[in-house]
């Protein structure tokens, strides 16, 4: 398995688990109220926080453990990462207009947050996934 490929897994698995400890700690957080009044901001933070350093974590060890594979990577690999890229900017993009849209009709700070965390998790993940589809299956 590739370099790149591995650090694709690694990095939807990070963005799952992080989003998942995010909505835990925040439905958790809510105790009755309405979800826009739960405390978020804290719980937003430390979970990108550590899904950031847990991804640079992540490139290190899987540098080291392929350090004997050669980390050079060809044209198919640039490719690949080029398409996983693109498929994943997309969503930061809908995130964008999607929260321009709510901001415009003067939604809570709360769910402008929440759609632009929520797309940026789907970036990362379905980014990721096109990678390892394209590893996987091949580009055409």
């Amino acid at each position: 398995m590739a370099f790149e490929e591995k650090q694709a897994w690694a990095l939807a698995v990070i963005a799952v688990v992080g989003y998942a400890v995010y909505v835990v700690l925040v439905l958790g957080g809510a105790a009755g109220r309405p979800l826009a009044e739960a405390p978020y901001v804290g719980a937003l933070l430390w979970t990108i926080g550590f899904g950031i350093v847990a991804g640079i974590v992540s490139g290190i060890w899987f540098g080291i453990a392929s350090r004997n594979d050669g980390l050079q990577s060809d044209e198919r690999d640039r490719e690949i990462g080029r398409f996983g890229d693109h498929v994943g900017q997309s969503f930061v993009v809908i995130g964008g207009i999607a929260a321009m849209a709510l901001a415009v009709f003067e939604a809570p700070y709360f769910w402008i947050a929440n759609v632009l965390y929520l797309c940026f998790v789907l970036s990362a993940v379905l980014g990721s996934l096109a990678k390892i589809a394209a590893y996987r299956r091949g580009m055409q």
